[in-house]
């Protein structure tokens, strides 16, 4: 039984005094730390806002029972989040119905390659992706991340789906013909320099949530007093805190449309996952077992995709989030998914009045995270075998489809190493 569910590992550290006041209160703030970020990484996958919400709830959940992983948190995810829109936008409008119906029924096809995968017992060959092509990639998605809210940062109408070449060129047209507004980016540095501010207490109240609100209530006070400007675009009303039940289309049609994007996701979502868990547990010296977590975040997509969940994995926000609030147990994951839903009944009403300014900022601040540039430092020092291929991923991450960008990278890291090994 302990190996269908290594939460049965950590059981008795409940005994401890404190553990579970700890795990709780890791999991509140978890909980409140992803209210924004659900939001804004949904419409980054080109999903309705409730969507992120709903992604962070079961698989959480399911990961936290399955998975091999102690402390690390499952949900949304801002490399997912950007791949789902790349891959599912050449099939269907972002948002609208159809695409919905393809991004869950992705969940459910991702779960069920990431268990059988498990049951396999193939999670070490996943383990084997060299980290100089996850850093690129990580670099190139950040890049795609900000060119994906240049124009709602500037004020600029970018249809959704230019690459970085064409939203410069947009954008550079839309200076020349004075086209782009002045408070959409002084929005932006309202809501950047409240996030700044606030870092010093973070772990009392996050600082993305005070962003939100103080950014929401700058926009209400813009309008008022400055009736001149156009008013800014706000998130649509949520339907309700509860995900409502989904049901993934297997129809012979729509499984050869995403078979492609099956295999690219479920390598990213699943190597994500296993490089969080896998440093997690060196960190802490914990038990860890790439075949369990396999069968953990299968079962969390699986599941997650009957329940209004599009693709999720291990969360590099989340789970930092989770280890600097003193979680302890997967007791912490679990609770966070529960206070999700309790503080949703309340909150979910309030949602309307967020701009959606305020939520790209948020991913401006997500995505200039993501570039580690001690990392890139590292990998360019440790020789050609390592920049070589974090060149290659991260260049074709924003100039190819990222399938081939990932691929590439793997196939240049394996050329690079034979030669540099015949010499």
């Amino acid at each position: 039984m302990g190996y269908q569910l290594p939460l049965l590992k950590w059981v008795h550290e409940y005994r401890t005094p404190g553990t579970i006041r700890a795990d709780l209160l890791a999991g509140l703030t978890g909980a409140i730390v992803v209210m924004p970020q659900g939001i804004a990484f949904a419409l980054l996958a080109g999903m309705p806002p409730q969507y992120g919400l709903y992604a962070a709830m079961l698989p959480c959940f399911i990961a936290a029972i399955f998975g091999s992983s102690r402390l690390m948190v499952t949900g949304p995810a801002n490399a997912i989040s950007l791949t789902t829109i790349a891959l599912i936008a050449p099939l269907a409008i972002p948002e609208s119905q159809a695409y919905v119906s393809y991004v869950l029924t992705l969940s459910f096809l991702v779960g069920a390659l990431q268990l059988l995968l498990g049951l396999c017992k193939i999670g070490k060959w996943v383990e084997k992706v060299p980290h100089s092509v996850i850093v690129g990639f990580t670099a190139g998605a950040a890049i795609l991340i900000i060119n994906s809210q240049l124009g709602t940062l500037l004020g600029i109408n970018i249809p959704k789906g230019k690459n970085v070449f064409e939203t410069i060129h947009m954008i550079g047209i839309a200076f020349i013909d004075n086209q782009w507004h002045i408070s959409a980016p002084a929005l932006v540095l309202l809501t950047l320099i409240a996030i700044r501010l606030w870092r010093p207490l973070n772990r009392f109240i996050p600082a993305m949530l005070v962003a939100v609100i103080i950014g929401s209530i700058a926009a209400l006070l813009l309008e008022h007093f400055i009736p001149s400007i156009e008013a800014f675009k706000r998130v649509k009303e949520m339907p309700g805190a509860f995900p409502p039940i989904s049901k993934p289309d297997l129809s012979a049609e729509t499984l050869q449309k995403l078979f492609s994007a099956t295999i690219i996701m479920t390598l990213l979502a699943s190597t994500e996952a296993m490089a969080i868990a896998r440093a997690i547990a060196m960190k802490r010296k914990d038990y860890f077992n790439a075949n369990q977590e396999f069968i953990g975040q299968g079962l969390a997509n699986i599941c997650g995709s009957f329940f209004s969940a599009y693709p999720a994995s291990g969360s590099f926000n989340r789970t930092g989030v989770n280890l600097a609030s003193g979680a302890r147990t997967p007791l912490s994951a679990i609770s966070a998914s529960i206070f999700l839903l309790v503080l949703l009944v309340f909150v979910s009403p309030l949602a309307k009045h967020v701009p959606y300014i305020v939520i790209a900022s948020l991913l401006l601040v997500v995505a200039w995270n993501l570039i580690d540039l001690k990392q890139i430092r590292h990998e360019i020092y440790m020789g050609p075998k390592d920049w070589i291929p974090m060149l290659v991923t991260g260049i074709g991450t924003i100039t190819i489809p990222l399938e081939w960008a990932i691929l590439g990278g793997i196939l240049s890291s394996s050329l690079v190493s034979h030669i540099f090994k015949k010499n």
